[in-house]
C-alpha cells in the first residue's frame, strides 16, 4: 500500500528548503576534497589554509539543518516516508560534517608535505578524489530522486576507493623499506590515502540511509551483492 505524505504547502516547502541546504552542503564538502588535494598536487599551501578556514561554513550548514529537522520533527510530527526522509537527512548532514572534516585533515597533510621534497608523483591520489566527489554527488542524488540502483552504484565505487587505498599503502610500504628516508613524507601520503577511503565510506553511509529511507530496510551491515 503506497505511504501517504502531507498536504500542507509550507510543510512541503520546509522539506525541500532541508533538501536544498543538503544539496549545497554536498557542494561544499566536494570544493573542500577537490581544493584539499589540489594544495598538495600543486604544492600550493595558500589552498591548504583556506580549506581549513572555510570548514567553519560547513560546521555552521550542518549545525542549521540539523536544527531544522529536529524542529520539523517537533512540529509537523510526520509520520511513514516523511518521517524517515527527516531522520535520514539528520543523518545525511553528519556525514557530510565528517566529510569536511576529512578534507581539512588532508589539507593539514599537504602543509606538511609541501614543506619537504615530493616523494613520488601523486596518480591514484587524484583519482581516489575523483571518485570520492563522484560518491558525494550520486548519493545525493539518489537521495532527492528516490533511486536505489544509484544508491547501489555509491557502494559498488566505495570497493574500488578501498583498493586503491591499499594499493596506495602497499606501494608506500615498498618506500619506506627501501629508504628509511621516507618514511615520514609516506606515513603522511598514507593518511592522505586513508582519509579518502573514509569519505568513501561516509558516502556509502549516505547511500545506505538513502534505502532505508525508501525501502524502510536497514543495510548498513550488509555485503553489497556486487562485491561479492
Amino acid at each position: 500500500m503506497e505511504e501517504k505524505r502531507h498536504t500542507s504547502s509550507h510543510y512541503e516547502k520546509e522539506l525541500q528548503e532541508i533538501k536544498n541546504g543538503l544539496i549545497y552542503l554536498g557542494a561544499l564538502t566536494e570544493k573542500a576534497i577537490q581544493q584539499a588535494m589540489t594544495s598538495l598536487s600543486d604544492r600550493n599551501s595558500d589552498i591548504a589554509h583556506k580549506v581549513i578556514k572555510e570548514d567553519n561554513e560547513i560546521d555552521n550548514l550542518d549545525t542549521d539543518l540539523e536544527e531544522r529537522c529536529i524542529k520539523i520533527l517537533a512540529l509537523r510530527q510526520p509520520t511513514a516516508i516523511d518521517l524517515r526522509f527527516i531522520t535520514t537527512a539528520i543523518k545525511i548532514t553528519g556525514h557530510l560534517e565528517r566529510i569536511g572534516d576529512m578534507a581539512v585533515n588532508i589539507a593539514e597533510k599537504a602543509l606538511l608535505l609541501n614543506e619537504e621534497p615530493q616523494l613520488k608523483p601523486y596518480i591514484d591520489l587524484p583519482r581516489m578524489t575523483d571518485l570520492v566527489g563522484s560518491m558525494i554527488k550520486e548519493s545525493l542524488d539518489s537521495f532527492i530522486r528516490n533511486d536505489l540502483h544509484m544508491a547501489e552504484n555509491v557502494r559498488y565505487t566505495e570497493q574500488v576507493v578501498d583498493d586503491l587505498n591499499e594499493q596506495i599503502s602497499r606501494e608506500l610500504l615498498t618506500f619506506m623499506m627501501e629508504d628509511s628516508k621516507s618514511i615520514h613524507r609516506s606515513l603522511l601520503i598514507m593518511q592522505v590515502s586513508k582519509n579518502l577511503e573514509r569519505i568513501a565510506d561516509h558516502a556509502k553511509g549516505i547511500a545506505d540511509m538513502v534505502t532505508y529511507m525508501v525501502t524502510g530496510e536497514c543495510v548498513r551491515h550488509q555485503t553489497c551483492p556486487l562485491h561479492e
